[in-house]
């Protein structure tokens, strides 16, 4: 755990380097998302240190691919999760690192190097908000002011944006893995993606369960590999899994 907090501080620390910088330079890959030298300086940095402390480990990362390895334990990293606020210059982005055993996700953490706040959790040791406990809201529904996060409206399932409004939440645009942050940390009430790639939200899957709170995919599905996701506090989860099945029968 000390190993991945320390890697991932220091890939996030290096993509300040062009954070609101007017030389950053902008590529748009195959799938039209954009990569920054940014993404790719921050990948190198923890595929490096990685291949260095744990050799045998695979690596699966947004940017290079994956990596096998042979202990059966792989890390998974997206050096810049919110690439599009990265380059607008929004201070949202996050660096996550993930530590993927036979189980499913061991470790992971959220660092958002302009905030520099880090989210964090290692399976069956609770979840931190820097160096203190956290934990999710207690909340019970989301009439009269819950909040529901989301990385954007364009990938919502046709009705389901006005079913979760209908809840009585306040929905907002405070996405990518800052959204699961703020609910780990009590923050917010949910965070939604329809959808979403597999690095996006390993780290999310053990944070959020050790904050107390529960994580799947927007079908119920209990998989970070799913192509979905939805981080709650527990209590609304259920109500919010509804609103995206009323809108498929």
């Amino acid at each position: 755990m000390t190993f991945a907090l320390d890697a991932t501080r220091k890939a996030g620390a290096l993509t300040l380097r062009w954070f609101q910088q007017n030389k950053l330079k902008v590529s748009t890959k195959t799938d039209g998302t954009p990569v920054t030298e940014a993404d790719l300086a921050a990948e190198h940095c923890l595929r490096e240190l990685i291949e260095s402390r744990y050799p045998e480990d695979g690596i699966f990362g947004e940017e290079k691919g994956d990596t096998p390895g042979k202990s059966g334990n792989t890390w998974v990293i997206d050096p810049i999760d919110g690439t599009k606020a990265f380059v607008q210059g929004v201070p949202l982005y996050s660096t996550l690192l993930a530590l993927v055993d036979q189980k499913g996700p061991l470790l992971g953490v959220i660092f958002l190097p302009a905030l520099d706040e880090c989210v964090w959790a290692f399976r069956g040791q609770g979840a931190y908000w820097d160096d203190k406990l956290c934990q999710v809201s207690n909340r019970k529904s989301l009439k009269g002011g819950g909040f529901v996060c989301t990385s954007g409206f364009s990938y919502w399932p046709k009705n389901t944006l006005n079913s979760v409004r209908q809840t009585g939440a306040r929905i907002r645009s405070w996405g990518d893995a800052y959204g699961y942050a703020l609910v780990a940390t009590g923050r917010a009430e949910a965070m939604i993606d329809p959808e979403c790639a597999p690095w996006d939200v390993a780290p999310v899957a053990v944070i959020l369960e050790e904050a107390g709170g529960r994580f799947s995919s927007v079908t119920g599905v209990d998989d970070w590999q799913n192509g979905s996701a939805l981080g709650s506090n527990g209590f609304v989860h259920e109500e919010l899994l509804e609103c995206f099945s009323q809108n498929t029968r």
